[in-house]
């Protein structure tokens, strides 16, 4: 296969960040039991992550390309594999805090080098969605494993054990694998970089992209879309625990459940984009999850869960909410392909700069407002809040789908 090391890379560095990024919601609920943090302060630890997404994405999005993909790359995954040896010994909040920054700075790099170079291994339109489908299939594979890894290490005899911070050592070691791999692998860049300008001329290009109407409205597409994501993906595991009342463990692998609901979506992504105009994908993963949210929820209230339950007696709802997931996956890579394969490919890399940007500030307001609606109402109607930013999502695409970018601008 054309580019198959390459690739390869692609998909071991996403998997790497895939399980340290979403392992937030599952570092959230431990906090609360090791620690005794609240809810609405332990949110903030999403604010830690995705703002120094925002930040670095913003700075290094136009620049990444002379400063080079394949050592941006190796840099992220060298600083997170120091910080996963350190994480260990960690024996407070700040650490915790520490872990997300770094990891944020890190996924900034990765997620700006692994976008534009999803543009120099593939050769059409076609391509390049379906590749970005599967990439960000094989993401949500990270997440599953994720949180399968970290129900290992949890001990539900004892909430305060600390027991599950030796989880950081093997994520240490994946991330040290993976920095390997990819300083072994050549990757041709020429084609990401614009050899007309300067690094002004880069940040001109960059704000140009702001002209584009097209543009901003995929930029609010992605806002609101990561909003929704995020919230369901951080806030699982709490839900699961203090609302439906299911050990700890099980909590946390009903966040490998929501994360293996969200991979085959994000599979099948990449098959019906080769079957389907993007819109129409979208539009019915919307319609649907907006759908089950008002069939699904309904089920959790008053439920009573007998404390011997695990995944071979539990009742329908434990299976049927992770399963949602499954009809929001499809919308991200379908949008981001969309808008990618209709820049220059020299754009690419300050394109991506600007969805890690939007869509890290969308993750951070969404997990912020789900935390303190769920602290001070109930998971439920955090949960059913969701309804208003979809609505948005489902106008923002149709308007998108209806402006043309002109190339020649």
């Amino acid at each position: 296969m054309k580019n198959f090391n390459i690739k390869a890379v692609l998909f071991l560095n996403y998997f790497v960040f895939a399980i340290l990024l979403n392992s937030v919601g599952t570092v959230i609920l431990q906090m609360q039991q090791n620690f005794g943090i609240t809810k609405s302060s332990a949110s903030v630890l999403e604010g830690f992550k995705d703002l120094p997404i925002a930040i670095c994405s913003f700075i290094l999005a136009s620049f990444l390309p002379k400063i080079g993909i394949k050592k941006s790359m190796l840099i992220a995954l060298f600083l997170v594999s120091c910080m996963c040896f350190v994480m260990p010994f960690a024996n407070d909040f700040w650490f915790f805090k520490l872990l997300f920054t770094i990891v944020g700075i890190s996924f900034a790099l990765i997620k700006i080098s692994v976008f534009t170079s999803i543009g120099l291994v593939t050769n059409t339109d076609k391509e390049h969605s379906s590749f970005m489908g599967y990439l960000e299939g094989f993401f949500m594979i990270g997440v599953l494993a994720g949180n399968v890894l970290f129900s290992l290490f949890i001990d539900d005899h004892d909430p305060r054990s600390t027991h599950w911070l030796n989880v950081y050592w093997v994520l240490g070691g994946v991330s040290t694998l993976s920095f390997l791999f990819l300083f072994f692998t050549k990757l041709n860049e020429s084609d990401a970089k614009s050899e007309k300008t300067d690094l002004l001329g880069d940040l001109r290009n960059s704000i140009s992209l702001f002209s584009y109407k097209k543009v901003l409205f995929f930029l609010l597409c992605a806002f609101l879309f990561v909003l929704v994501e995020q919230s369901f993906q951080t806030w699982t595991p709490t839900f699961y625990k203090e609302i439906l009342k299911v050990p700890t463990s099980m909590s946390i692998q009903a966040g490998a459940v929501l994360a293996g609901a969200f991979a085959l979506g994000r599979f099948l992504s990449g098959f019906f984009s080769k079957k389907f105009s993007w819109i129409y994908v979208v539009s019915f993963c919307v319609v649907g999850f907006a759908i089950s949210i008002l069939l699904v929820l309904p089920l959790t209230h008053n439920i009573h869960i007998n404390t011997d339950t695990n995944w071979f007696n539990a009742p329908l709802v434990v299976y049927l909410f992770p399963l949602m997931g499954g009809l929001l996956a499809p919308i991200y890579p379908s949008i981001n392909s969309v808008i990618l394969a209709s820049i220059p490919k020299y754009l690419h890399s300050a394109m991506a700069g600007l969805i890690v940007v939007f869509s890290a500030i969308g993750g951070t307001v969404g997990s912020i407002i789900t935390g303190f609606v769920f602290q001070e109402f109930s998971g439920q109607q955090a949960f059913y809040l969701s309804l208003i930013p979809l609505s948005l999502l489902i106008v923002s695409a149709i308007i998108m789908n209806k402006l043309k970018i002109n190339p020649k601008k």
